[in-house]
C-alpha cells in the first residue's frame, strides 16, 4: 500500500506542492485520474473523504487523515514529516509563506479565472508581483539567506518554507521564460535558492515526470493561455 494517496488534477499548479514535499521525503502516494477527481466532487458530501469542494485532497493512508485545502495540507506533512521549524514563530512563518504562495498563484490565475490577461492588466499588474518577489526576498535576507547558500528561514537544510518556495519560483520559471528573467532580476536569492533546492534529485526527478506527463501545463484551461499569450508579447 502506498502512504499517501493525492486527489489532484493532470496539471502541476497547486497540486505540485503536495508532490514536491512527498518526493522530498521518500514517500510514496498514488493519484486517482481525474475522472474520478469529478465523480468524488459531484458525488454525495457524505461520500468524500474530508467535506471538499475542489483538490487538492491528501488521505494519509496509515493515520487515516484526510484532509483538503493546500495550507492544511502542507502544514500537516509538516508537522509529521519533521519539515518544520521548532520555534513557534517560524513555524507560523513558514505557515505565512505557505499563504503567499497559495495568494500568489491565485492572482496570476485572476482569482480561478474570472477574468482573462490582457496586456495592460498584466502592465499593472507587474508591479505587483516584483513586490510579491521581493517579499521572499526580504524575507530570506533577515534570516541569512545570499546568492550561493542558506535556506529561506535561516535552517541548516531545507524545511518547508524552501519547499514551498522552489516549487512555486522554479515550476513559474520552467513554464515561463519571462516569469524566469523576472524573477531573477527581482530577487535573485530567491531565484538562487529555488535552482538549488529545486535540482536536488527527489524534486529534480518529480519536475522530469511532471514535464513528461503534464508537458508545459502549468494551471490549465484558457486563464494559462491568456497569461501566455501577454507574457509572449513582453519578450
Amino acid at each position: 500500500m502506498t502512504d499517501y494517496t493525492l486527489y489532484y488534477w493532470s496539471l502541476p499548479f497547486r497540486g505540485q506542492f503536495v508532490r514536491a514535499v512527498l518526493a522530498y521525503s521518500g514517500k510514496t502516494w498514488r493519484e486517482p485520474d481525474d475522472r474520478e477527481i469529478s465523480r468524488l466532487m459531484e458525488g454525495p458530501v457524505r461520500a468524500m473523504p474530508v467535506p471538499f469542494m475542489g483538490p487538492p485532497v491528501l488521505i494519509d493512508e496509515q493515520n487515516k487523515v484526510a484532509l483538503s485545502q493546500m495550507p492544511a495540507i502542507l502544514l500537516y506533512l509538516g508537522e509529521t514529516l519533521d519539515l518544520l521549524p521548532a520555534t513557534p514563530g517560524a513555524r507560523a512563518l513558514t505557515l505565512k509563506i505557505i499563504n503567499d504562495a497559495n495568494d500568489l498563484i491565485d492572482e496570476l490565475t485572476l482569482d480561478g479565472g474570472r477574468e482573462m490577461w490582457t496586456n495592460p492588466r498584466w502592465a499593472d499588474f507587474e508591479p505587483r508581483l516584483r513586490k510579491w518577489m521581493s517579499l521572499w526576498e526580504e524575507t530570506g535576507r533577515r534570516h541569512g539567506l545570499t546568492g550561493i547558500s542558506g535556506f529561506l528561514l535561516g535552517s541548516a537544510k531545507p524545511q518547508m518554507a524552501d519547499l514551498v518556495t522552489a516549487t512555486l519560483w522554479a515550476t513559474l520559471a520552467d513554464r515561463f521564460q519571462p516569469l524566469e528573467d523576472l524573477i531573477r532580476d527581482a530577487a535573485p536569492m530567491t531565484a538562487a535558492l529555488s535552482s538549488r533546492v529545486a535540482a536536488l534529485s527527489p524534486l529534480a526527478d518529480l519536475a522530469n515526470k511532471a514535464r513528461s506527463d503534464y508537458g508545459d501545463t502549468w494551471s490549465g484551461g484558457n486563464i494559462e493561455a491568456s497569461l501566455r499569450k501577454v507574457l509572449s508579447a513582453r519578450q
